[in-house]
C-alpha cells in the first residue's frame, strides 16, 4: 500500500513540477532566463506524461473507481507541494522533482508484474 502511495505521489509531484517549470516565470526563477520553445514543449510533454502515468499505481493498488479518485487527490497534493516549495527554494524544486521522477519510475516497474 505504501509503495502505491509513494509511487503515485512521486509521479504527481514530478509532473506538476515539470508543468510549472514550463512556464516562463517559474523557469526564470530556477535558471534565470525564459525557456526556449522546444524546452517548454518538452517540459509540458514530460509533465503530462508523468501525470498520466500516476494513475497506473492508483488503479493497480485500488479498484478503478477508488484509484481515479485517489489519483486526483495525489495530483492536488503534488500541486500543493510545488506551490509551497517554488517561492522559497526553486532550485531544490528542480532537484527534488528529478529525484522523485526517477524513484517513482523505478518503482513503477514493480507494477508490471
Amino acid at each position: 500500500m505504501i509503495h502505491t502511495i509513494l509511487c503515485a505521489l512521486g509521479l504527481s509531484y514530478a509532473g506538476m513540477a515539470s508543468l510549472s517549470l514550463a512556464m516562463d516565470r517559474h523557469h526564470g526563477q530556477v535558471w534565470g532566463r525564459d525557456a526556449a520553445p522546444n524546452v517548454r514543449r518538452a517540459l509540458q510533454l514530460a509533465g503530462a506524461l508523468l501525470l498520466a502515468l500516476a494513475i497506473w499505481p492508483c488503479v493497480a493498488g485500488w479498484s478503478a473507481t477508488v484509484g481515479v479518485v485517489a489519483w486526483l487527490g495525489f495530483i492536488g497534493v503534488g500541486a500543493l507541494l510545488v506551490a509551497l516549495l517554488l517561492p522559497y527554494a526553486p532550485r531544490l524544486l528542480f532537484r527534488s522533482s528529478l529525484l522523485a521522477a526517477v524513484a517513482a519510475l523505478a518503482g513503477l516497474v514493480t507494477f508490471l508484474r
